[in-house]
């Protein structure tokens, strides 16, 4: 099957760099079944001082999900096995100070969420394609302390 990837090409310096906070690095895994799509933000966002880990799906990002404590989970929501919102249930139960941002590009996600919605959950959701200094900057707004919300509405 033949799949299309719509992105913008950028320099790897026009990627912004050092976000942390304060001397701690934060800690980001990155879930997607693409693995182009999950080594690409993984380098984005370590190039930004983040410390990331990539799984390519959500049985392997549960295990390493649990194995470090990540900060904040960005994933997929369309992946084989196991779904982003499966994953996002689980870790709300399994490690619940873990911040979740879901992004997809596929239309099943509107499925997926009206299920996870119907049993009392809201996710929030970022559409693919997006620019690295626009996920840069929404990562930012996610794990700042004053950040009390669990989920973060990104449209």
């Amino acid at each position: 099957m033949k799949r299309t990837l719509n992105c913008e090409v950028i320099s790897v310096d026009e990627v912004p760099q050092e976000h942390s906070l304060g001397s701690k690095k934060l800690d980001v895994l990155i879930v997607d079944d693409e693995r182009i799509i999950a080594d690409t933000l993984a380098t984005i966002i370590s190039r930004s001082g983040y410390s990331v880990r990539t799984a390519y799906d959500g049985i392997r990002a549960l295990e390493l999900a649990h194995a470090h404590h990540p900060s904040l989970v960005i994933s997929d929501v369309v992946m084989p096995g196991m779904s982003g919102v499966e994953l996002a249930l689980t870790l709300e139960r399994t490690i619940p100070e873990c911040r979740i941002l879901l992004f997809s590009g596929q239309a099943a996600t509107v499925d997926l969420l009206e299920q996870a919605r119907q049993m009392g959950h809201e996710f929030a959701i970022l559409t693919k394609p997006i620019h690295p200094s626009d996920m840069l900057r929404r990562v930012s707004e996610y794990v700042q302390p004053e950040n009390d919300d669990r989920y973060v509405l990104t449209n």
